[in-house]
């Protein structure tokens, strides 16, 4: 086996740890190896993350269905509309963006760069939501909520999801915590459940444009995702997840700006 695919491999496994530690996060990380270490093209890695999300999300989620932690109530409301739009995104969108989108003198902007560097910006955003504290809510709260707000929001997260090949777990969770005053455990198990659904029909969009996949490929990183949240979920009682999350969230900040650098400067350089 190729190196870069075994050290890929190696890290979908911790990818898949803190899937089980946190619930959420670990996601974010498939980009980047599939990038970066397994040397996919940006856009192919958008639709491959999509399947992985997709796949260990719900995986993660049986917990919480059986737990019954998630609300569909919230699920028909936010995740529908974000359902819909990953999908179209993936099947019109993402396909229809031209390959050299524009040129500033002799600096080209491509599809592949436009997305990860777009990519990149919502890891920062991520890391900033992992390292903002949150506070539990001992009880569901009856409130009155802007179901076409949260509609046209969940509508808006998933042409963001669909474009990059993330969940928008991260912009899910803050979402209905504040806007829906959902508990936090079930904000996340309500997330969780959406992404799961979401990425896997995006990833439906591209195939149905058509798109190739080495599905050897995909069944070996989420095989070895889901042996990590295994191993994450059994981890999970030993470590603490707060502190965890704000090492991950700065972890994700320091990539962010990585990303960054190294496409909009040091390959221009």
């Amino acid at each position: 086996m190729d190196l870069n695919l075994f050290v890929g491999y190696f890290l979908a496994v911790i990818v898949g740890i803190t899937l089980g530690l946190m619930g959420s996060g670990g996601a974010i990380l498939t980009i980047p190896i599939l990038v970066y270490v397994m040397a996919i093209t940006p856009v192919t890695a958008t639709a491959y993350s999509l399947f992985i999300v997709g796949t260990t999300s719900m995986i993660g989620s049986v917990k919480n269905i059986l737990d019954k932690n998630i609300d569909y109530q919230k699920v028909l409301i936010f995740g529908v509309p974000s359902i819909v739009s990953v999908f179209l995104t993936r099947l019109f969108l993402v396909p229809a963006i031209p390959e050299n989108m524009t040129t500033f003198g002799n600096f080209i902007v491509t599809k592949s760069l436009a997305l990860i560097v777009l990519f990149a910006i919502l890891m920062i955003a991520a890391a900033f939501t992992m390292l903002q504290p949150q506070k539990e809510n001992t009880e569901l709260i009856a409130v009155r909520f802007n179901y076409s707000t949260l509609g046209l929001l969940g509508l808006s997260i998933g042409i963001i999801a669909g474009l990059v090949g993330a969940g928008g777990g991260f912009l899910m969770v803050p979402s209905l915590i504040i806007l829906t005053k959902t508990p936090v455990k079930s904000a996340i198990a309500t997330s969780l459940f959406i992404v799961a659904i979401q990425s896997l029909i995006g990833f439906a969009g591209d195939l149905q444009s058509g798109q190739i996949m080495d599905w050897k490929l995909l069944v070996k990183f989420v095989t070895a995702a889901v042996i990590g949240i295994f191993i994450g979920l059994s981890l999970a009682k030993k470590i603490d997840s707060t502190q965890l999350k704000r090492s991950f969230g700065w972890f994700i900040l320091a990539m962010g700006i990585y990303i960054i650098l190294k496409e909009l400067l040091w390959n221009y350089l």
